[in-house]
């Protein structure tokens, strides 16, 4: 529970925060290990929205974490440490509260999972599983690798998008600006000449006339559009089914969505096999990592195939979703006993795919922008100039 505090330090000072504890005496508790005197706490009202911590903290707090557990040093020595040494506010206030959970008697999975938004049912379920085993060190490494390649793939998907973004963001605020200063303007001096406009001319005029006339009800009728579909997708579990889809079938875009949904699944299903979770509770805790509905709903049709005695190569294959490359690497990951190192590779292969389609899209995609930026200003000139060309070649000398 989430609690706000008045404490005061060594010198006297007052300070105000907020701390996850189970109670009053923990907080009071949680505040000591601070060099904090408790004067005060209560209850915090729940946030409307808590944003998840970042990637990059995650990462550095599992290296750590791992390099102090395999250096022999105990899990409350290397918490302690982890305390003193983190900058992150939100973190350091995630570690005080578990090395009180971890202090009081319980697991480091137990004291990760009353902190979901940091540690997901993946994390813990990591956790728990390496404490059961013995290797809790290796495991932490495993999961920030897992945490490091789900970054990584995250930084692929957003190189795509910041491109486009910019340049049609750009390209929307220029003609913004021309539709309703420019050609205005323009449109005096054409009328006062009384010539015939050419076709592109008057088209022109009339996006002019129709963003300076019904801009604002068009925009809110997109915002509408948009608000009410936003409301019927969190309503209709078949539509964001349909939506998720369509998504996989759109040309180009679809195929790499696909794919880094897959290298996502395919190397959190390795991670979790290597750590001694039987395949049925692996696919399931690995089925949400997709972020898609559709192949979500393939990978479920997947496990129940394979809790009624079907392989797991042909599980998938069933599916559709992978292609018969993979399903060959996963049939001889079974036959030979490695199937976390076939899932490894698959990931790998998916990965490599990933940055190549990328790479690509980006090649075509920037050309591609270029050429219909500078169409659209040719067209804007020409409508423009055309007439104002016509003006000067008619003025007496």
């Amino acid at each position: 529970m989430r609690y706000r505090y008045r404490a005061m330090q060594p010198d006297g000072r007052t300070v105000r925060g907020e701390l996850d504890a189970a109670g009053l005496d923990e907080l009071e508790q949680g505040l000591r290990e601070r060099g904090l005197s408790f004067i005060n706490g209560e209850a915090a009202r729940p946030p409307l929205w808590r944003a998840r911590l970042p990637r990059r903290e995650l990462m550095h707090l599992c290296f750590h974490l791992e390099q102090l557990l395999d250096a022999g040093v105990p899990i409350v020595d290397s918490l302690a440490e982890l305390r003193e040494t983190t900058r992150h506010a939100r973190l350091r206030d995630i570690v005080v509260a578990m090395l009180s959970d971890i202090s009081a008697g319980k697991p480091l999975s137990e004291a990760a999972a009353r902190h979901p938004a940091a540690f997901d049912a993946v994390f813990v379920s990591l956790l728990r599983a390496g404490e059961h085993a013995g290797t809790l060190p290796e495991t932490i490494r495993d999961i920030g690798s897992t945490i490091e390649r789900d970054d990584e793939l995250a930084a692929h998907a957003r190189r795509v998008a910041i491109y486009p973004a910019i340049v049609g963001g750009l390209l929307g605020v220029a003609l913004l600006v021309a539709l309703t200063h420019v050609v205005p303007e323009l449109e005096k001096l054409f009328r006062t000449t009384g010539q015939t406009l050419p076709l592109q001319t008057r088209v022109l005029l009339w996006l002019s006339h129709a963003v300076a006339a019904w801009g604002w009800a068009l925009a809110m009728i997109a915002a509408a559009a948009a608000a009410g579909l936003r409301v019927a997708l969190a309503r209709s579990a078949a539509l964001r089914l349909r939506r998720d889809f369509l998504l996989l079938r759109l040309p180009l875009i679809g195929e790499l969505r696909r794919k880094l949904a897959l290298a996502r699944f395919a190397a959190l299903f390795a991670t979790l096999y290597a750590a001694g979770i039987n395949v049925i509770d692996a696919l399931r805790t690995s089925e949400d990592i997709t972020g898609n509905l559709a192949l979500r709903e393939g990978l479920r049709s997947a496990t129940l195939d394979i809790e009624q005695g079907r392989t797991i190569s042909q599980a998938f294959a069933s599916t559709g979703l992978f292609p018969p490359l993979v399903t060959r690497m996963l049939r001889l990951g079974e036959q030979t006993g490695g199937l976390d190192r076939a899932l490894a590779n698959v990931s790998n292969l998916y990965r490599r795919d990933v940055s190549e389609a990328i790479a690509r899209l980006q090649a075509s995609l920037e050309p591609a922008l270029t050429v219909t930026m500078g169409a659209l200003l040719l067209w804007i000139a020409t409508a423009v100039l055309g007439p104002i060309y016509d003006i000067l070649t008619h003025l007496p000398v």
